[in-house]
């Protein structure tokens, strides 16, 4: 799996996908491991049986990342789902160039605000971000909500439901990770209608679309 982003690598085993970047990259991720604003080389998407219970999911992702000779801060994920149904899809615009990296199950399917609290299931959609960009802080936050909104018309569009039968908005246990080199031209929004957003919104689709489809 290849990105045309200088500096960073995607490999991909059954096991885990590891996205490596030459320098380290501006992250903000809602993962398991390495949530939050940080500096990071490593996101580690990891597979998991659909009856993990592990007590300790952050230490399995630190063993994990040990084994995968992985040094210092690191984003880490968990997934039910095969990763042979990762998807990468590249968008590009001038000096702004977009890549998302997707797992999607949906068995764990919910709508916001209508379905009530109950424990997580299997399935669950990861949306790695690789952005060839800078972006402020309260940028990254605007993609975040950018390839949100993206996911949701998606499923929706889909007629995808919660067990309640609810049209879903997502899952319960997704996550989002926005990954910058921190190059160019420094962006202050990435909403749905900035050149930016666009190219995140369309890169979330393709790949969360092919994902869903793939076997």
């Amino acid at each position: 799996m290849n990105i045309p982003i200088h500096g960073i690598s995607i490999s991909q085993t059954p096991e885990a996908i590891h996205v490596r970047s030459a320098s380290p990259l501006n992250v903000l991720s809602s993962a398991i491991v390495g949530g939050g604003f940080r500096r990071a080389s490593h996101i580690l998407n990891a597979f998991v049986d659909k009856d993990y219970n592990s007590t300790n999911p952050k230490a399995d992702l630190r063993s994990l990342a040990r084994h995968s000779g992985v040094e210092g801060p690191f984003v880490g994920l968990l997934t039910a789902v095969y990763l042979r149904k990762a998807r990468l899809a590249f968008f590009e615009d001038g000096d702004l160039s977009v890549g998302a990296l997707i797992t999607a199950g949906v068995g764990n399917a919910a709508s916001a605000g209508i379905t009530q609290p109950y424990r997580p299931q299997v399935g669950t959609i990861n949306i790695i971000l690789l952005l060839d960009a800078n972006l402020t802080r309260s940028a990254m936050l605007n993609a975040f909500i950018t390839a949100t909104e993206a996911k949701t018309a998606i499923i929706q569009s889909r007629n995808i439901c919660s067990p309640d039968g609810d049209l879903a908005t997502g899952t319960s246990t997704d996550t989002i990770t926005v990954a910058t080199t921190g190059k160019g031209k420094l962006q202050n929004y990435a909403g749905s209608v900035t050149v930016l957003g666009w190219l995140i919104a369309r890169a979330v689709r393709q790949a969360l679309s092919e994902s869903l489809d793939a076997t």
